[in-house]
């Protein structure tokens, strides 16, 4: 299979198609190796438009959501970033192009080993994958510049809100299949946060361990 062609017929055929405008996007696409995250029974799919599976509860989410999400997070060189849903590590691999420092959590101890191993081999080495529940977020480390809830949730957990900084956004698929909203949140105060529902899509829901208290708009 040529990889290199499949990568610019998804550039130009999904991304053109999917308002993905930002010239910093395309080219970190076009230098991106996307099919080394793929597993190997999914390579021939790496630039579909479909979701690819990684486990009987999670998957990789499209090229144009990834695209869409990076150029909505608008990411700068000094920004520390939590992912939630690390799967096959290819979405925290886009972040740390554009970002000083990712950590990124995973439920599922056979995913995220394989996550780390796919970081290595690319060599990518600001990013930290945590094994445990995302959902109630990474105080440790927080405040975090910009958090991607990588797979579905219900609400957007309170817990991961209070750990942007002022001024810092959250991008979350919220819902349930087979419609869900991809949200943009901004935190505009301690106490004030805004939202705007950028479009409608459906990706596979976060595992969760443990209730937590969710935030409603």
């Amino acid at each position: 299979m040529n990889y290199e062609q499949a990568r610019h017929n998804m550039i130009e055929q999904q991304l053109r198609t999917s308002e993905v405008l930002s010239a910093a996007v395309v080219d970190l696409l076009y230098a991106d190796q996307r099919e080394n995250y793929v597993p190997d029974a999914y390579r021939a799919l790496a630039f579909a438009d479909c979701a690819i599976p990684l486990s009987p509860t999670a998957a990789m989410l499209t090229p144009k959501l990834e695209a869409r999400i990076l150029q909505t997070a608008s990411l700068k060189r000094s920004d520390r970033v939590l992912e939630i849903g690390t799967g096959s590590g290819h979405m925290a691999a886009l972040l740390a192009e554009q970002a000083q420092q990712v950590w990124t959590m995973e439920i599922d101890p056979a995913l995220a080993e394989r996550a780390r191993s796919n970081l290595v081999n690319d060599g990518v080495a600001n990013v930290m994958i945590e094994v445990g529940n995302g959902l109630a977020g990474l105080p440790a480390h927080a405040p975090f510049d910009f958090i991607l809830v990588s797979g579905g949730v219900a609400e957007i957990p309170a817990a991961l809100l209070a750990q942007l900084k002022v001024g810092g956004r959250l991008l979350a698929f919220v819902g349930a299949t087979p419609v869900m909203t991809l949200r943009l949140v901004t935190r505009e105060t301690d106490t004030a946060y805004g939202s705007v529902d950028l479009l409608e899509t459906d990706v596979p829901m976060l595992q969760d361990a443990a209730p937590v208290q969710m935030f409603s708009f």
